[in-house]
Protein backbone atom coordinates (compact mmCIF):
# COMPACT_ATOMS: atom_id res chain seq x y z
CA UNK A 1 0.00 0.00 0.00
CA UNK A 2 1.10 3.22 -0.89
CA UNK A 3 1.45 5.58 2.05
CA UNK A 4 -1.06 8.99 1.93
CA UNK A 5 1.63 11.10 1.96
CA UNK A 6 3.29 9.88 -1.02
CA UNK A 7 -0.28 9.70 -3.14
CA UNK A 8 -0.33 13.31 -2.19
CA UNK A 9 2.38 14.36 -3.33
CA UNK A 10 2.47 12.65 -6.60
CA UNK A 11 -1.52 14.05 -7.03
CA UNK A 12 -0.21 17.62 -6.42
CA UNK A 13 2.52 17.49 -8.65
CA UNK A 14 0.57 15.72 -11.23
CA UNK A 15 -2.15 18.44 -11.09
CA UNK A 16 0.91 21.60 -11.13
CA UNK A 17 2.14 19.42 -14.18
CA UNK A 18 -0.97 19.29 -16.26
CA UNK A 19 -1.66 22.83 -15.52
CA UNK A 20 1.97 24.02 -16.99
CA UNK A 21 1.14 25.46 -20.73
CA UNK A 22 1.91 22.74 -22.99
CA UNK A 23 4.97 23.73 -24.51
CA UNK A 24 6.44 24.12 -21.17
CA UNK A 25 5.42 20.75 -20.26
CA UNK A 26 7.10 19.43 -23.50
CA UNK A 27 10.20 21.26 -22.53
CA UNK A 28 10.87 20.07 -19.37
CA UNK A 29 10.38 16.31 -20.74
CA UNK A 30 12.65 17.08 -23.13
CA UNK A 31 15.38 18.02 -20.43
CA UNK A 32 14.64 14.41 -19.48
CA UNK A 33 14.75 12.59 -22.39
CA UNK A 34 16.54 14.81 -25.41
CA UNK A 35 15.49 13.08 -28.59
CA UNK A 36 12.20 11.47 -29.44
CA UNK A 37 9.58 11.61 -26.89
CA UNK A 38 8.01 7.89 -27.44
CA UNK A 39 4.91 7.02 -26.09
CA UNK A 40 2.84 4.00 -25.92
CA UNK A 41 -1.15 4.12 -26.17
CA UNK A 42 -3.43 1.43 -25.68
CA UNK A 43 -7.26 1.48 -27.33
CA UNK A 44 -9.26 -0.98 -24.98
CA UNK A 45 -12.24 -1.83 -26.56
CA UNK A 46 -15.11 -3.64 -24.75
CA UNK A 47 -15.44 -7.29 -26.15
CA UNK A 48 -19.01 -7.51 -24.88
CA UNK A 49 -20.24 -4.56 -26.38
CA UNK A 50 -23.00 -4.95 -28.57
CA UNK A 51 -23.26 -2.43 -31.96
CA UNK A 52 -20.74 0.06 -32.63
CA UNK A 53 -18.70 -0.78 -29.36
CA UNK A 54 -16.88 0.82 -26.09
CA UNK A 55 -13.70 2.09 -25.19
CA UNK A 56 -12.41 2.83 -22.05
CA UNK A 57 -11.33 6.19 -21.74
CA UNK A 58 -9.76 8.02 -18.46
CA UNK A 59 -10.05 11.57 -17.13
CA UNK A 60 -7.17 12.48 -16.14
CA UNK A 61 -5.64 16.44 -14.33
CA UNK A 62 -7.26 18.46 -15.36
CA UNK A 63 -10.15 16.35 -15.31
CA UNK A 64 -12.00 18.38 -17.41
CA UNK A 65 -11.87 15.80 -20.48
CA UNK A 66 -11.32 12.24 -21.46
CA UNK A 67 -7.64 10.57 -23.27
CA UNK A 68 -6.56 6.89 -23.03
CA UNK A 69 -4.61 4.91 -21.13
CA UNK A 70 -0.87 5.96 -22.32
CA UNK A 71 2.63 7.03 -20.68
CA UNK A 72 6.41 7.47 -21.85
CA UNK A 73 8.67 4.45 -21.72
CA UNK A 74 10.97 3.91 -19.46
CA UNK A 75 14.76 3.88 -21.12
CA UNK A 76 14.89 0.39 -22.65
CA UNK A 77 11.47 -0.69 -22.51
CA UNK A 78 10.25 -2.38 -25.46
CA UNK A 79 6.78 -0.34 -26.53
CA UNK A 80 4.32 -3.26 -26.30
CA UNK A 81 5.77 -3.97 -22.46
CA UNK A 82 5.28 0.21 -21.70
CA UNK A 83 1.79 -0.09 -23.36
CA UNK A 84 1.07 -3.19 -20.65
CA UNK A 85 3.00 -1.52 -17.97
CA UNK A 86 0.77 2.10 -18.26
CA UNK A 87 -2.38 0.30 -18.57
CA UNK A 88 -1.83 -1.57 -15.52
CA UNK A 89 -0.70 1.51 -13.61
CA UNK A 90 -3.38 3.82 -15.13
CA UNK A 91 -6.48 1.44 -14.84
CA UNK A 92 -5.62 -1.47 -12.67
CA UNK A 93 -5.95 -3.83 -16.12
CA UNK A 94 -3.07 -6.32 -16.09
CA UNK A 95 -2.49 -8.03 -19.44
CA UNK A 96 0.58 -9.69 -20.88
CA UNK A 97 2.40 -7.93 -23.69
CA UNK A 98 1.50 -10.64 -25.73
CA UNK A 99 -2.40 -9.74 -25.33
CA UNK A 100 -1.55 -6.34 -27.29
CA UNK A 101 -1.82 -6.06 -30.43
CA UNK A 102 -0.11 -2.90 -32.88
CA UNK A 103 -2.69 -0.84 -34.08
CA UNK A 104 -2.39 -0.19 -37.93
CA UNK A 105 -0.43 2.42 -37.77
CA UNK A 106 1.52 1.21 -35.37
CA UNK A 107 3.74 4.14 -35.33
CA UNK A 108 2.53 7.58 -35.29
CA UNK A 109 5.10 10.69 -35.67
CA UNK A 110 3.82 13.92 -34.45
CA UNK A 111 5.88 17.55 -34.99
CA UNK A 112 7.99 18.26 -32.72
CA UNK A 113 9.75 14.86 -32.07
CA UNK A 114 6.90 12.88 -30.18
CA UNK A 115 6.34 8.99 -31.03
CA UNK A 116 2.96 7.44 -30.25
CA UNK A 117 3.21 3.54 -30.54
CA UNK A 118 -0.46 2.23 -30.64
CA UNK A 119 -1.88 -0.96 -29.57
CA UNK A 120 -5.52 -2.32 -29.38
CA UNK A 121 -6.58 -5.40 -27.08
CA UNK A 122 -9.80 -6.11 -25.70
CA UNK A 123 -11.48 -7.00 -22.42
CA UNK A 124 -15.00 -7.91 -21.01
CA UNK A 125 -16.06 -4.85 -19.11
CA UNK A 126 -18.47 -6.63 -17.08
CA UNK A 127 -15.82 -8.47 -15.27
CA UNK A 128 -12.66 -6.13 -15.78
CA UNK A 129 -12.29 -4.43 -12.08
CA UNK A 130 -10.84 -0.66 -13.24
CA UNK A 131 -9.01 1.12 -10.43
CA UNK A 132 -7.27 4.16 -10.60
CA UNK A 133 -5.03 6.01 -8.26
CA UNK A 134 -7.00 9.49 -7.98
CA UNK A 135 -3.92 11.57 -8.95
CA UNK A 136 -2.09 10.26 -11.77
CA UNK A 137 -6.18 9.52 -13.01
CA UNK A 138 -9.58 10.49 -11.63
CA UNK A 139 -11.71 8.13 -13.29
CA UNK A 140 -11.69 5.32 -15.67
CA UNK A 141 -14.71 4.58 -17.95
CA UNK A 142 -16.33 2.41 -20.54
CA UNK A 143 -17.87 4.67 -23.29
CA UNK A 144 -20.11 4.13 -26.37
CA UNK A 145 -18.09 4.88 -29.54
CA UNK A 146 -20.75 6.41 -30.93
CA UNK A 147 -21.42 8.60 -27.76
CA UNK A 148 -17.86 9.68 -26.82
CA UNK A 149 -17.61 12.28 -24.33
CA UNK A 150 -15.27 15.24 -24.59
CA UNK A 151 -11.90 14.34 -25.49
CA UNK A 152 -8.44 16.03 -25.27
CA UNK A 153 -7.25 17.16 -28.58
CA UNK A 154 -4.47 14.67 -28.74
CA UNK A 155 -6.44 12.01 -27.75
CA UNK A 156 -9.27 13.04 -30.90
CA UNK A 157 -6.70 13.48 -32.89
CA UNK A 158 -4.96 10.13 -32.29
CA UNK A 159 -8.22 8.39 -32.42
CA UNK A 160 -9.37 10.11 -35.56
CA UNK A 161 -6.19 8.21 -37.36
CA UNK A 162 -8.02 4.97 -36.53
CA UNK A 163 -11.34 6.25 -37.59
CA UNK A 164 -13.21 7.05 -34.10
CA UNK A 165 -14.47 9.69 -32.46
CA UNK A 166 -14.72 13.29 -33.83
CA UNK A 167 -12.33 13.25 -36.41
CA UNK A 168 -12.58 10.45 -37.55
CA UNK A 169 -11.70 10.05 -41.38
CA UNK A 170 -10.06 13.93 -40.95
CA UNK A 171 -6.33 12.78 -40.28
CA UNK A 172 -5.09 9.95 -42.72
CA UNK A 173 -2.59 8.01 -41.45
CA UNK A 174 1.07 9.57 -42.03
CA UNK A 175 3.06 8.44 -44.40
CA UNK A 176 6.30 6.68 -42.68
CA UNK A 177 9.02 8.71 -42.32
CA UNK A 178 7.14 12.22 -42.11
CA UNK A 179 5.71 14.23 -39.37
CA UNK A 180 2.17 15.82 -39.80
Amino acid sequence: MIPRSRVTGRAIAYQLFYRLPIPVRRRLVRLAVPKYIVGAVTLVRDAEAEGAGRLLLLRQPPGTRWTLPAGLLQRGEAPVVGAARELHEETGIRLSPARLRPAVPNALVHAKGWVDMVFETEVPASTTELTVDGAEVFEAAWHPLDDLPQLSWPTARLLGYYGIGPLAGQFPPPVPGTEE
